[in-house]
């Protein structure tokens, strides 16, 4: 039998010019439950909040005013739903966890996602620690004022 021997070189350069996918940190969120929901450029924090909601706004298509963020969801659609707003009503094509079916997205078009100009976040439901709730979870709720005794 022939001896193998396998050799390999390894190279690198300290002059190498970072790119711009080298140097963009892509963030991992996940449900409360701990199951895997999203994948973006920029950390959820940093993003615009919707007035009515509190919802993360996630460009999801290019436009005039800005350009769409580099990110993958991993949600199953539901149907949609009519939410009373101020002023009228609006339909929501909202994403739940493939695990609890907790709802963490809404779109203002059908499926599939990145089919209308935003994905909508909704406040509380991802944490970038995996089984941590988030600090927000039950920020808008309110205090039971029931007696217990």
């Amino acid at each position: 039998m022939p001896k193998v021997v396998s050799r390999s070189a390894v190279s690198s350069s300290t002059d190498a010019q970072p790119t711009a996918s080298s140097t963009t940190a892509l963030r991992v969120y996940y449900c409360i439950c701990g199951e895997f929901i999203l994948v973006i450029d920029k950390s959820l924090a940093s993003l615009p909040k919707r007035k009515t909601d509190g919802a993360a706004v996630i460009r999801s298509q290019d436009s005039e005013n800005g350009k769409a963020r580099v990110f993958k969801l991993n949600a199953n659609a539901q149907d949609p739903i009519l939410v009373e707003r101020e002023g009228g009503h609006e339909r929501q094509y909202r994403f739940q966890c493939p695990r609890c079916s907790l709802p963490v997205a809404y779109q203002s078009t059908p499926p599939p996602v990145k089919s209308g100009p935003f994905l909508y976040i909704f406040k509380g439901a991802l944490s970038q620690i995996q089984g941590q709730v988030p600090s927000d979870a039950f920020e808008d709720e309110l205090p039971d004022t029931t007696n217990s005794a």
